[in-house]
């Protein structure tokens, strides 16, 4: 069960890349920080990852560019491990290789552009956008490892926006959250303007009903979506489409034995564990 979740870590396919290589060449992340941990758990980061788009779907601008110029609609699964190819490359992936990429994906955001349905213009490279999202994405995988495998000191909860700064500097987020008080105080200055919409309800059918993992876990796949409903933050999670929809009596107990299972398994020939040979080969880790 936990090592299908560790196949979500894999590139999808035509996207196939050795993390082992160049030898000795540094990733973006600090191999000896909170980043590394985080993203090596498959359970974290599926739980993370999907109350990260629900905060991004809950603000407009980000939920018409997300939902009318992408094809998850079509292929969840195939968007979600694009996603995740291109988080485990901020993380592990060799700074040249990420830099390329990063660079192809902010090209093709240059083309994403349109109005909301009350009218408010929106283009994906907007930098308060782009804050936005950055600023999501670190606090969904930060705070589901925080949650469901293990609690992080204020230090460590300040360690995951610190390290996430290269990346979000080279996708424009110029002004993304540096530690965990300044994103709290993005959350208060962005949360007039969250609101819920039809589109939350879909996302949580879509991600509970896909083919995502084989349909005998899919029980498991509607328990992780519960748990990222469970750690949004308000005023998200007090949404018309998301209240009641959290975890149920005894389930947090049971993500956290999943999630603290799934660390303990080998990482056997994931991107984490490529990454780290890469950087063996200088001696970086030991």
């Amino acid at each position: 069960m936990l090592t299908t979740l560790h196949e979500l870590m894999r590139p999808p396919a035509g996207m196939a890349f050795d993390f082992s290589q160049p030898a000795g060449e540094p990733a973006l992340a600090p191999p000896d920080g909170v980043s590394w941990r985080v993203f090596a758990n498959p359970v974290s980061l599926f739980v993370g990852g999907v109350a990260a788009v629900l905060l991004e779907l809950s603000e407009p601008s980000v939920r018409s560019g997300v939902w009318d110029h992408s094809n998850f609609q079509r292929d969840p699964g195939l968007r979600l491990r694009r996603t995740g190819f291109a988080a485990m490359m901020t993380v592990y992936g060799p700074r040249s290789a990420t830099e390329q990429l990063i660079a192809r994906v902010v090209r093709m955001h240059g083309h994403v552009e349109g109005t909301t349905p009350d009218g408010t213009a929106y283009r994906a490279n907007d930098p308060r956008l782009l804050d936005w999202v950055q600023a999501t994405a670190t606090f969904g995988f930060s705070e589901a490892y925080h949650r469901y495998v293990r609690p992080f000191s204020a230090a460590e909860k300040d360690a995951a926006f610190a390290e996430a700064q290269p990346a979000a500097r080279l996708y424009g987020a110029a002004g993304a959250p540096r530690s965990r008080a300044e994103w709290e105080a993005l959350l208060a200055a962005t949360a007039p303007r969250l609101q819920g919409s039809p589109i939350l309800l879909e996302f949580i059918r879509i991600m509970s009903e896909a083919a995502i993992l084989p349909a005998p876990m899919r029980w498991l796949q509607r328990l992780l979506m519960r748990a990222a409903v469970e750690m949004t933050p308000e005023p998200v999670r007090s949404l018309p489409q998301l209240r009641g929809r959290g975890l149920r009596r005894g389930e947090a107990t049971l993500v956290r034995m999943l999630a603290r299972a799934a660390a303990l398994l080998p990482l056997q020939d994931s991107p984490p564990a490529q990454a780290a040979r890469r950087l063996a080969a200088r001696g970086t880790v030991k």
